[in-house]
């Protein structure tokens, strides 16, 4: 017997309030995927094309800063989203993602869900929108992370 991966997407606050017939539509683009300790995501630079949604594990979201080591940017954790490339061109990645504890998450296909997203077109508002909202969530955490790194006291 196939099991789908609908119930796991409605279970993530990502895909929350999503319908069912949306959920097996994204679902056809998904698919469970395992990561090891410092196993590498993606690299800056690279094609973007897939979407996760950590559901175990944490993975370090990085920057390079030649010719120092990576800078982590963020910490992202179960139940949060990583990637967010796919959805606009050119479509490459802007971090590196590295696990740094194991990782079990789904991998949704970036070209699959721009397709879908372009079909239906409440769908590919709906993943915009959302999409949006994380982008804003993280420019905020830099920000907030930059103004503590360069905070000076001057007491």
């Amino acid at each position: 017997m196939t099991q789908t991966l609908t119930p796991i997407l409605a279970a993530h606050p990502f895909f929350h309030g999503f319908d069912a017939r949306t959920l097996d539509l994204v679902a056809g683009c998904a698919r469970n995927v395992q990561f090891e300790r410092e196993h590498y995501l993606f690299h800056e630079g690279e094609a973007a094309n897939a979407f996760y949604l950590i559901r175990s594990g944490k993975v370090a979201l990085e920057t390079s800063a030649a010719p120092h080591r990576p800078v982590i940017i963020e910490t992202i954790e179960p139940n949060e989203v990583l990637g967010w490339s796919w959805l606009f061109p050119p479509y490459r990645w802007h971090f590196t993602a590295r696990a740094i504890e194991p990782v079990h998450a789904l991998l949704l296909d970036g070209a699959c869900l721009r397709a879908k997203g372009e079909a239906d077109h409440d769908l590919g508002y709906e993943l915009v929108r959302r999409a949006a909202q994380i982008l804003m969530q993280r420019l905020q955490a830099t920000r907030l992370q930059l103004l503590d790194m360069y905070y000076v006291d001057t007491d």
